[in-house]
């Protein structure tokens, strides 16, 4: 476990966010990381995820909550596993690591989280980002 806690770390991340939050996330069952970007939406920051596509019959999973928020919100269904857990903010700020947004992954899991801050770092995750949605369904 993380000592300061991943979860307080990513909600803290996303609510200093001003502009975008672009998340790619294998497991996500987080309802605080969930509730911190529908929070963000609600104050006109641009936020869309990119989920694996085990996110649609994964009980738990924020899916359906991000999609009835009117979160842009894509499956990621051209990989064995899209196993990827980044969140890039305002094109500057990357949070990585092998931390899954789940309660396990803050309880339960050995994790790392590591929070960079940025913009030519950035650019890759970015990039990668994108080419991702291109491929992902709704």
């Amino acid at each position: 476990m993380l000592s300061d806690g991943g979860t307080k770390a990513i909600v803290r991340e996303i609510d200093r966010a001003r502009s975008e939050i672009l998340v790619q996330a294998y497991s996500f069952t987080s309802a605080p990381i969930a509730e911190a970007l529908l929070k963000a939406h609600r104050r006109g920051v641009k936020v869309a995820v990119i989920l694996d596509k085990s996110q649609k019959t994964q009980k738990y999973s924020s899916l359906t909550f991000l999609t009835n928020a009117r979160i842009p919100t894509y499956i990621d269904d051209k990989h064995a596993i899209a196993h990827s857990k980044i969140i890039v903010v305002d094109r500057e700020v990357v949070i990585t690591g092998s931390f899954n947004f789940t309660k396990a992954a803050e309880e339960k899991n050995a994790e790392n989280l590591l929070i960079i801050r940025s913009k030519e770092l950035a650019r890759p995750y970015l990039e990668n980002w994108r080419r991702h949605r291109d491929h992902s369904g709704a």
